[in-house]
This record gives structure tokens, sequence and C-alpha cells, in this order.
């Protein structure tokens, strides 16, 4: 593909601008074209004419694979593609790409410490009870050491690696499952393989880390919450939809598990025009604490997922080698 003027889309974002985008993608002599679509159907609608597409939340599926006849190449900001029609895309040769994993890599697994390190120590617990005006320990009561309990890890991927490496430093013994990592990388980071029946047996603190596909979808739903150990906490890290939401919201009501931490809802409220609190089972339960997917946010890193995908997108208009290309899984 040559260099010659394109016309770039931006499905959706929330940035409050697109400085960044502007500068980088008008700037090699093209067009963007910024939108705010919640749908797949509104975005085939209106990205008519768009070469290349650059997606925050938007799915971009199948409608508009299909209409938008000049579309070549969809840059997703971040690392996750699961709102990318990926099989459909690479059938009609339309390229794929994300921005690698490492770009948020420290911030993702310190919120996932966070999360668990609020649960543990009941600090909820205790700052309502101060707020109260109860000055007392036993308000978080039970607590238990965390030095010596067990760690278990659910995919060790670069971020369940580092997720690993602070476990550690707080004295864990780590486990952790998957099927598609080397014995040589569990040595290395001297993590125990187990099973996925055995992860969720052991596990004091179970840190999901797995990306969301058509096999990691409701990945821990009720019969694996069942197996956990009632003292257990689930943190949630990876794709909200990989944890069944209502089982767990079940296992927390009868006592099955001692609470969550949650980066995201099984329905991203920020893919949806409208939303309330109530839709979800889990936003306003006393043993879970949910943040808004923003694990992988700091200034830095949101910097870095917006100026690599409108790199990517320029690189591809010249004709250059994608750094980042997405296969169908």
């Amino acid at each position: 593909m040559t260099a010659r003027r394109a016309r770039v889309v931006i499905s959706d974002y929330d940035y409050g601008d697109v400085d960044v985008e502007r500068a980088i993608v008008e700037g090699a002599g093209h067009e963007l074209v910024a939108l705010q679509c919640r749908t797949d159907d509104e975005l085939a609608r209106e990205a008519q004419g768009a070469v290349a597409i650059l997606c925050q939340y938007c799915r971009v599926g199948a409608k508009t694979i299909q209409s938008v006849g000049s579309l070549r190449h969809i840059a997703r900001y971040g690392v996750g593609v699961d709102i990318v029609d990926v099989a459909a895309a690479t059938a009609r040769g339309i390229l794929v790409t994300n921005v690698p994993h490492d770009y948020c890599l420290d911030e993702v697994a310190d919120h996932a410490m966070a999360l668990m390190l609020a649960l543990t120590r009941k600090l909820r617990d205790y700052d309502h009870a101060v707020q109260d005006g109860v000055w007392r320990w036993q308000s978080g009561r039970p607590l238990f050491r965390l030095r010596g309990s067990v760690m278990g890890i659910l995919s060790l991927g670069n971020i369940g690696r580092a997720i690993a490496a602070r476990g550690q430093a707080f004295g864990f013994h780590v486990i952790a499952y998957d099927p598609y990592v080397g014995d040589d990388v569990f040595a290395a980071m001297s993590v125990e393989r187990v099973s996925l029946d055995e992860l969720l047996r052991r596990s004091d603190v179970l840190m999901n880390q797995v990306p969301l596909t058509s096999a990691t979808r409701g990945l821990i739903g009720a019969e694996e919450l069942r197996v956990m150990k009632p003292t257990a906490f689930l943190i949630n890290t990876g794709r909200g939809p990989t944890v069944d939401n209502q089982a767990l919201r079940e296992a927390l009501d009868e006592g099955r598990l001692a609470g969550a931490g949650m980066d995201d809802l099984s329905e991203e409220p920020a893919k949806r025009r409208d939303w309330t609190p109530a839709e979800s089972p889990l936003v306003g339960h006393p043993k879970v604490i949910v943040t808004p997917h923003v694990a992988y946010y700091s200034e830095a890193a949101i910097e870095t997922a917006r100026t690599f995908a409108s790199e990517e997108v320029v690189r591809v208009l010249a004709g250059m080698p994608p750094r980042t290309p997405v296969a169908p899984r």
C-alpha cells in the first residue's frame, strides 16, 4: 500500500482529546476522523471510506468488516482484541494489530497486588468502621498472614510472571496453571506447575490473568468456584467475562468464598451508552471491590498505547510490516 492520503477513523475514545493520534496520523499526511460509536452497527455506518480503524471499546465485528469495503487495518488501543472479530477480518485480508503486553505490565501487576492487599488486609472494612466511629482491630477479623500462603496464578504470561515475582516478594508460595508455557519458565521463576483443579483447590489467593477467547469465556464458573477454599480470595485483572459474575455472587453470598477484587465485569459498562450499577450482581457487594477496568492505567501507559497504535497505522499505510500483528485463535 502506498503512503497516499487515507481516511483513518477512531471508533471511540475516552481520553478527552485525540491530539496524540492527530499529530501522528495527520502528520503523516492522512485524514483522521474521531467518532464515538458504541456498537458494530453504528461503526459500520459511520466508518465508510476508512482504510484503518483505531478502536478502544467499540466492537469491530462482522457488520463493519463486511460493509466497510475500504478497510485494510484494525488497530486496537491495548493488548486484548476480544472486541475485534479477528477471524472475520483475517478472512477478508484485513490486518489486526494490538499494543505489546509490556506497555502496562507493571501497572496491571501492581493493581492486582493492590486489590489483593486491600481484600486480605480488610482495608475497606477498617475504613468504614473508623468512619462510623469504631476504632477496634476486631473490625476486620479474621486476618491471615500472607507469608507462607499460596498464591495461584491462572495464566503465566508476562503479566502473570510479574505478579508471581511480586507474590514471592511478599512470601507467598506461588503455583500456576498455564498449558501454553514451558517447564523452563516455571523453573526459572521458581513457580510450581499444577493442574487447573489443583490450582483452584490450593490457592489462598487466586490471581486470574487469562485473556478472553471463546475457550476462556466463563472459565471460572460455578463448578470452579465450588472447588475453591471458603477462605480464598479471587482477584481478576484479566478480562471480566472470563469469570461468571452471577456464579461468583452466589459463592460469596453462600460463604463459599471470602471475597473478590474485580477490575472488569462480565459486561463492561464502558462499551455501552447507558448502564446502572444495579445491573451487576457484584457492584455494591460487601465482599467485592470493583475498579472500572483501570489496571492498565498510568499516564505513561496511556501515552504509550495511543502513540504505538497510531504509529502502527502509519507504518502499515506506508507499506511497512506491522510490529504486532494478531492472528486468529
